[in-house]
């Protein structure tokens, strides 16, 4: 029975350090420093936010505890409506990151899949940077 016991505590504990090393090595260079500047890349912290046409990840740009600039990075959306869907992306502009995760911030009427996939991805981003400080 002891043997049993002490079996299954060490394959818990090894399953738990081998998530902990898949999740840490999955989102690595999600957080990189330019200068005093932080980055946040989303492209691998939120795989799962998706548009209308798939991924929309983000650079968030962080300095002196504000959000300084976003970037948007290569995806598949239609031109149009996430053009329209960006401008949302100026709400969290001077923002400290604490602030910006609880932010309601409205879709974009006409572009609704592109705004929220970039909400969500400000979402995971700061989540990201506020849990790693």
């Amino acid at each position: 029975m002891k043997k049993t016991t002490n079996t299954i505590a060490a394959t818990l504990l090894c399953t738990a350090m081998a998530l902990t090393f898949a999740s840490a090595t999955q989102n690595k260079g999600a957080i990189s420093k330019k200068g005093s500047t932080t980055v946040v890349n989303t492209t691998s912290i939120a795989k799962s936010v998706k548009g209308y046409g798939g991924t929309t990840p983000l650079k968030i740009y962080i300095s002196n505890n504000k959000i300084t600039k976003i970037e948007t990075l290569a995806n598949n959306e239609a031109p149009g409506f996430f053009a329209r869907a960006k401008k949302l992306l100026s709400a969290y502009i001077g923002k400290d990151p604490k602030t910006a995760a609880k932010m309601k911030v409205d879709a974009v009427s006409g572009a609704t899949y592109s705004s929220d996939a970039l909400i969500g991805n400000m979402k995971k981003g700061l989540e990201y940077y506020n849990s790693a400080k």
